[in-house]
């Protein structure tokens, strides 16, 4: 707690001296004055709020809310829609899917105005005598996925409370109480990681809860719901809690849950601690509900293919969802860096530290769902060589580092770009999990294997166990926790690989030769890369002439400074013919492998709208797919880290 105050203490402080410059600018033309919008403090607000969410509408895919908020006195009472969501790492909240919005007092209607620069707060006016104020709102839920993520289909729905409240200005979200409700169509059933009081008719009443751990205890509900015990007999609860669109979805083979179980069990040794009294996977299998993978401290919010159950071998896209969704309840929610611990869900965060909130647990994600048993050691090795592949020599390392990608979340905040290689996005993930890869390897090759990052997981995530208030933490933590698993400057390590950028700059892939394996390049995809992107219905040729098209035959993406980059191709464009005869993938594949050796170019031709274009490669270095090999008599230290843990 005292952890917390101090992380805290400069956000509040910028609070409380930033409002009044901000009240200089201008006077709105609005009805009324705004009154500043209240600093936080660390006390706790007067009296729980009721909320009451309504989300039977399913044919219209409305969210009905209610609230009745206890206040102290007459005067301007500020209302903050949730507009900084955790795990976004930005300012996503969909404060414009609030409708229908009214107040009332004793049954008299108050009305409300928008703060101008801070328009997720509603300002009202309470009269002298009244106790609460009812609030009452419309979820306007997207309709399709054009509408941003579809929560609510007719057999199931994703319920993240923090679009579907309002709560009171100037305190610390830790400090507001909660009483929920939610009513769900008949027949359905729920998980959660709130504690349920009741259940009846539908009607599911929670245990009274801070708005910090409501908004961070999502509710998936569904008409073929199904749970599974992932710890049995085990030190506090970890259930799977599954909905899908049909019944037959949920048909699990006791094998398949046991790799599951397994993956809780791979967690237990790697982190030797728990952060949560329970746990509960909540996953969708779906293909109407919107796709998402969201952690949490007590559960996490996962969807899956169709097939997910019924035929893993078509799922891989999937494969590591569960395992790095929850290693972000060591990594991310219980252990928080420290400038994403911020008084409220209006405050400002700070995504500086995203390579090991995000970094490391895609590395372990990785790792744990290869030590389960979720994906083979030799899939794993081919998802490691896909990510080398990308990051060996990314265009946008030219001008621009991994660690500024950290700001991704805010600035671009996941919409589509035009040329992703060269300006990156939130490469953080990815590349910050072979950053990791590096620094296990070098610990392994300096102690001669008698030391791994997996030590460091045990001293940083590892510790006061039982405790899940957030503690934070420094880049001086993470490099100082490291320097006591193995000496060396770990600072300058990170540092090196975290802001290289400029013509000479390479990615942090250091951590392949020393863990066994170089990077190769073959005329064929690897198992999992074949598969995945048959599954996706992607054909990659990005190593070769410089895009990726679909199934359709429309370019995807360009690889910036390729060769189809410097023939003017952009996304959008559709390859109608290759070589005089209708493109397909393997027509295209043909024509590379037959350019090779050979001095004859490969000719496309090419429709974007009403324009056609033809252009010709003088490209023979045959078709490229990226593959890690064994380095023959080295250690195969790779392997050693993706198998599972005896004890």
């Amino acid at each position: 707690m005292k952890r917390f105050l101090l992380a805290a203490s400069a956000s509040v402080i910028l609070l409380a001296v930033g409002a009044p410059a901000l009240a200089q600018v201008g006077t709105p033309a609005l009805p009324v004055a705004l009154a500043p919008i209240p600093a936080a403090k660390d006390e706790a607000y007067p009296g729980v709020i009721k909320l009451d969410v309504d989300a039977t509408d399913i044919d219209r895919r409305l969210i009905q809310v209610r609230q009745t908020i206890p206040v102290s006195g007459p005067g301007p009472l500020v209302l903050f829609y949730p507009q900084w969501i955790p795990g976004n790492h930005g300012p996503v909240g969909p404060v414009a899917n609030v409708g229908g919005l009214t107040f009332t007092a004793e049954g008299r209607r108050l009305e409300w105005v928008r703060n101008t620069v801070q328009p997720w707060a509603y300002q009202i006016e309470v009269p002298a005598g009244v106790t609460e104020v009812e609030a009452a709102f419309q979820w306007l839920t997207p309709i399709d996925g054009s509408q941003g993520r579809v929560v609510l289909t007719p057999e199931m729905l994703n319920i993240q409370w923090e679009k579907a409240l309002l709560y009171p200005a100037g305190y610390y979200s830790r400090q507001i109480t909660f009483q929920p409700t939610l009513k769900l169509p008949q027949g359905w059933n729920y998980g959660v990681a709130l504690d349920t009081v009741s259940f009846e008719n539908g009607l599911a009443t929670f245990a009274p809860i801070t708005l910090e751990h409501l908004a961070d205890s999502p509710v998936f509900a569904g008409a073929h719901y199904r749970q599974i015990d992932l710890d049995p007999g085990g030190r506090s609860p970890v259930r799977l809690n599954v909905v899908a669109d049909d019944a037959k979805m949920l048909e699990a083979t006791d094998e398949h849950v046991q790799l599951h179980r397994n993956l809780v069990q791979q967690a237990d040794r790697l982190f030797g601690a728990r952060h949560f009294n329970h746990y509960d996977f909540l996953l969708a299998v779906t293909d109407k509900l919107g796709g998402i993978g969201l952690e949490h401290h007590r559960s996490s919010e996962n969807s899956v293919d169709v097939k997910y159950f019924t035929d893993r071998e078509a799922t891989l896209a999937d494969r590591d969802l569960l395992g790095h969704e929850y290693t972000h309840s060591w990594n991310g929610k219980w252990r928080r860096p420290a400038d994403q611990l911020t008084p409220n869900l209006n405050e400002p965060l700070q995504n500086s530290l995203m390579w090991v909130y995000e970094g490391q647990t895609q590395y372990w994600g990785l790792v744990l769902t290869a030590r389960a048993g979720l994906m083979s050691k030799q899939q794993a090795l081919d998802v490691l060589a896909m990510s080398a592949a990308s990051f060996q020599h990314i265009p946008g390392r030219q001008w621009r580092a991994m660690q500024d990608t950290t700001n991704d979340p805010i600035i671009s905040q996941r919409r589509p770009q035009p040329w992703s290689s060269y300006q990156r996005s939130e490469d953080y993930y990815r590349e910050g999990a072979l950053i990791w890869l590096d620094a296990d390897t070098l610990i392994r090759e300096r102690t001669g294997g008698k030391k791994s990052l997996d030590d460091f997981a045990k001293a940083f995530f590892g510790v006061e166990d039982g405790d899940w208030d957030p503690a934070p933490y420094t880049f001086a933590d993470v490099a100082s926790t490291l320097n006591g698993v193995q000496a060396n400057d770990w600072a300058a390590f990170l540092r090196e690989r975290l802001d290289a950028v400029g013509p000479d700059s390479r990615g942090p892939l250091d951590g392949f030769e020393r863990g066994g394996y170089r990077l190769v390049f073959k005329e064929e995809p690897s198992g999992y890369m074949g598969a995945l992107y048959k599954e996706l219905g992607r054909n990659d040729f990005t190593y070769s002439l410089g895009f990726m098209m679909n199934g359709s035959n429309r370019i995807t993406s360009v690889l910036w400074g390729g060769p189809a980059f410097e023939q003017g191709l952009t996304s959008g464009w559709e390859v109608v013919a290759v070589g005089g005869r209708a493109a397909s993938a393997d027509a295209l594949k043909e024509a590379v492998t037959a350019a090779k050796g050979s001095a004859d170019p490969i000719e496309l031709i090419l429709k974007n709208g009403d324009r056609f274009k033809t252009v010709r490669f003088d490209y023979h270095d045959g078709l490229r797919y990226p593959h890690l090999e064994r380095i023959e008599g080295a250690p195969d230290r790779l392997g050693d880290i993706l198998s599972p843990r005896r004890r």
